[in-house]
C-alpha cells in the first residue's frame, strides 16, 4: 500500500489525471473480473474539518439510480467507502440494485460503517481487503442534546425497569433521567434498532445465504430454518453494542469469518493490486481537492464538491443568500474531451442545477475555451467542437441540468 502511494505521489498527478486514472483502474477491474464496478466513496475527514455532511443520504440513491438505471450489465461490484448515514437510504439503494442486477457484490477496501454495513449485507458476495472494515449497525439516535446508541439506550431503560420492579422505586438520579424520556422517544429508539435488524435478517436470508447449501465444519445440509436462524444471529451480533463497545469499531475479515463468508481480495495478487490502487487514488482525489463524495463508473464521473470563493472562509450560504443556515454543496461533472483534429485534451467542468451567474459569483473553475452556445474552441488548432451532444448525454443520465460556464 505504501509503495503504491509513493508511486502516485512521485508522479505529481493533477486532479484531472487522478480522475482519469481512477476510471482506468475501474476499466481494468472490469476486464479482470468480468463484472461492472461502481465506485461510491465519501471523504470522512471533510466531515470533521469542514463540517460537511458526507453521510449516506437519500440524494445518493437518486445519483446512483440515475447513473445505473440504463446499464445493460447483469452483475455489479459496488465499491463503497462511507461512515454510514441513513438506513432508509441504504434500503432504497439496496432495493434498486437488487431489482436492476442479477448479482450484486460489494467491494470494501476502506471503511463501510453503520448504514454502509447494512447495505453491504444485502449483497450476494462480499469482497474485502485486509484494510477493509465493516462496523456495528446499532442505530444512533438523538436523546436530548446527545447522540447515543439505540442498543445501549434500550438496555439501560430495560435495566431501570427491572430495578423498579424489584425494589419498587428508582434512585433519585435515575428517576430524574427517566422522567425526561417520552414514550415517543422510547418507541423511536426501539423502532430504529429493529429497523436495522429487520433489513439485515431479510437480506442475509434471501441474498447472502441463497447459495449456502452445506455447513463448513459438520458438512450438514443447510435448511431454510438454519438460514433464518443464522441470519438472526448475524443481525443480533452486528447490533450488539455491548460486544463491540463502540459504534466506530472496525470489524475486519478475522472478526467476521466465523459468521460470514467473505472473499479475501489479497488472495488474488493482481486483483489486490487493482483494488488497492483504486483505494489510493480515491484518497488522493479527496485529500487534494474540494471533492467530498464520488460516484464513478468507467465512462461517467460525478463529484460532489464544497466550494468557497478564493481567499474566503465563508460558506456558500454567503454566496447564495437564498440558502439560509447551511453550506450548499455544488455537484459537478468533469469531462475529458480530446480535440478530434489535433488530439489535445481539454478539461471541461460542468455544474449541476446552477446558473452561469451563480458559477461566476462563486468563482468556480471553468474552461475559458468554452464559448457561447456550448462550443469548445481548441486553443491549439482552433477546431470548434459542439459540446451539446455530450451535454445532452450527461443530462439524460443524471436527469440534471448541466452548465459549463
Amino acid at each position: 500500500m505504501a509503495s503504491i502511494l509513493n508511486e502516485y505521489i512521485s508522479k505529481r498527478l493533477g486532479l484531472l489525471d487522478l480522475q482519469n486514472e481512477l476510471q482506468r483502474l475501474i476499466r481494468l477491474y472490469n476486464s479482470h473480473t468480468g463484472r461492472y464496478m461502481f465506485v461510491y466513496a465519501s471523504d470522512i475527514n471533510k466531515s470533521r474539518t469542514r463540517e460537511i455532511d458526507v453521510s449516506m443520504v437519500q440524494d445518493d440513491f437518486y445519483n446512483i439510480q440515475d447513473i445505473l438505471r440504463e446499464s445493460n450489465y447483469k452483475k455489479i461490484d459496488f465499491y463503497i467507502e462511507t461512515p454510514g448515514g441513513s438506513g432508509e437510504a441504504a434500503e432504497e439503494i439496496a432495493k434498486f440494485l437488487r431489482k436492476k442486477f442479477e448479482e450484486v457484490n460489494f467491494v470494501i477496501a476502506g471503511e463501510a460503517k453503520s448504514a454502509g454495513t447494512i447495505l453491504v449485507l444485502s449483497g450476494d458476495n462480499i469482497f474485502m481487503t485486509d484494510t477493509g472494515s465493516l462496523g456495528p449497525i446499532d442505530a444512533q439516535v438523538r436523546i436530548g442534546r446527545s447522540v447515543v446508541s439505540a442498543h445501549d439506550y434500550k438496555v439501560w431503560v430495560d435495566l431501570k425497569r427491572e430495578e423498579a420492579a424489584k425494589s419498587g422505586n428508582l434512585n433519585p438520579f435515575d428517576a430524574v433521567m427517566v422522567a425526561q424520556i417520552s414514550p415517543g422517544e422510547l418507541y423511536g429508539v426501539i423502532n430504529s434498532l429493529e429497523f436495522a435488524k429487520d433489513l439485515v435478517k431479510c437480506w442475509l436470508e434471501i441474498y447472502k445465504f441463497k447459495n449456502w447449501t452445506e455447513t463448513r465444519s459438520a458438512k450438514t445440509i443447510v435448511t431454510p430454518e438454519l438460514k433464518k436462524e443464522r441470519a438472526n444471529q448475524v443481525a443480533e451480533m452486528f447490533c450488539d453494542h455491548t460486544t463491540w463497545r463502540t459504534h466506530g469499531r472496525s470489524l475486519k475479515i478475522d472478526d467476521l469469518k466465523e459468521v460470514l463468508i467473505i472473499n479475501r481480495i489479497d488472495d488474488d495478487i493482481k486483483l489486490a493490486d487493482i483494488v488497492y490502487r483504486i483505494k489510493t487514488v480515491i484518497r488522493l482525489i479527496l485529500d487534494g481537492s474540494s471533492v467530498y463524495k464520488l460516484f464513478y463508473v468507467e465512462d461517467l464521473k460525478i463529484s460532489k464538491t464544497f466550494t468557497v470563493s478564493p481567499g474566503s472562509n465563508l460558506p456558500l450560504s454567503n454566496l447564495f443568500p437564498q440558502i439560509k443556515g447551511q453550506q450548499k454543496p455544488i455537484e459537478s461533472v468533469e469531462l475529458d474531451i480530446q480535440c478530434p483534429k489535433c488530439g489535445k485534451r481539454h478539461k471541461v467542468n460542468g455544474y449541476m442545477d446552477i446558473s452561469s451567474q451563480q458559477i461566476n459569483a462563486a468563482k468556480l473553475p471553468t474552461n475559458q475555451n468554452v464559448k457561447d452556445n456550448d462550443i469548445l474552441v481548441c486553443d491549439s488548432c482552433n477546431f470548434a467542437l459542439d459540446l451539446k451532444p455530450i451535454k445532452n448525454q450527461v443530462e439524460s443520465q443524471t436527469r440534471r441540468k448541466v452548465t459549463f460556464k
